[in-house]
């Protein structure tokens, strides 16, 4: 399954839950705004923003004789870094996602579920979206500060395929915080050999996020001369696709992006 589906089955939680109620008072679009990394920040702990992503869903409701099509359009903006990765050498191995999706609600009551939603909770949804990774532990839990609110962060440890090479990996994930009419939710993933590094730079990255994403910089990684080609080929596609599609003409050839392989 892509990548992209994470944020889709999160949008679909949410939407199954909505019993047409929100069409049927006129709020049957909803959109999340772009969230990114302090460039600074970015610069100094090496990771680049590759794409923003903007990833919609839509769910037909029905109540009695009435139908309505609910649209949420959610954002995933992606950052990576190339590591050493015996034996093939400097790949995309490291990766920073932040993923914004709309606060959607009524009568003082949301329904988008990931507000609520726990580290486990979203790590095991993660599970769900990529074949390639699997036996997923909890590993140890801390807080971070995320946009001035603290919230709690956990990182995983898990088996993972690269190229066709096993590779132990570190996910870490936060809770979701509130960003201006959004939430947000990040999740950074390498390989543990470089856990000594790695970890610190993740979570200088969450605590800069920025709630101000330079569009400009969109698949800037694909000119990176590393000799690996562009990592972010599969994502560009059309630019929007529903929870059901696979999306983009993947290229995979380069093996750069560690997510590109878990799919």
């Amino acid at each position: 399954m892509n990548r992209r589906a994470l944020l889709g089955g999160l949008g679909a939680v949410g939407l199954a839950s909505l019993s047409g109620c929100l069409g049927l008072v006129g709020m049957d679009s909803h959109e999340s705004s772009p969230a990114g990394v302090d460039p600074a920040v970015r610069e100094e702990t090496g990771y680049e923003q590759t794409a923003i992503d903007e990833v919609v869903v839509e769910k037909e409701v029905e109540v009695s004789a009435y139908s309505e099509t609910i649209t949420v359009t959610n954002y995933k903006t992606s950052h990576e870094k190339s590591v050493e990765l015996p034996p093939l050498g400097s790949r995309r191995a490291a990766v920073f996602t932040v993923l914004t999706s709309p606060q959607i609600g009524i009568a003082g009551r949301n329904f988008n579920p990931v507000e609520d939603m726990s580290t486990n909770e979203l790590v095991d949804l993660i599970a769900e979206n990529y074949d390639d990774i699997g036996d997923i532990s909890h590993e140890e839990d801390g807080e971070i500060t995320i946009l001035d609110e603290t919230t709690k962060r956990s990182r995983f440890s898990a088996d993972a395929t690269f190229n066709g090479h096993d590779l132990e990996v570190d996910i870490h994930v936060t809770e979701a915080v509130e960003a201006d009419d959004d939430l947000l939710v990040t999740i950074g993933v390498y390989p543990q050999y470089v856990r000594d590094q790695e970890m610190d730079n993740v979570f200088s990255l969450m605590e800069a996020v920025d709630t101000d994403a330079e569009e400009e910089e969109d698949n800037a990684g694909g000119n990176e001369s590393d000799g690996n080609g562009d990592a972010n080929e599969s994502d560009d596609g059309s630019g929007t696709e529903s929870e059901e599609s696979d999306g983009g003409n993947g290229n995979n050839e380069s093996g750069d992006d560690l997510l590109e392989t878990l799919e």
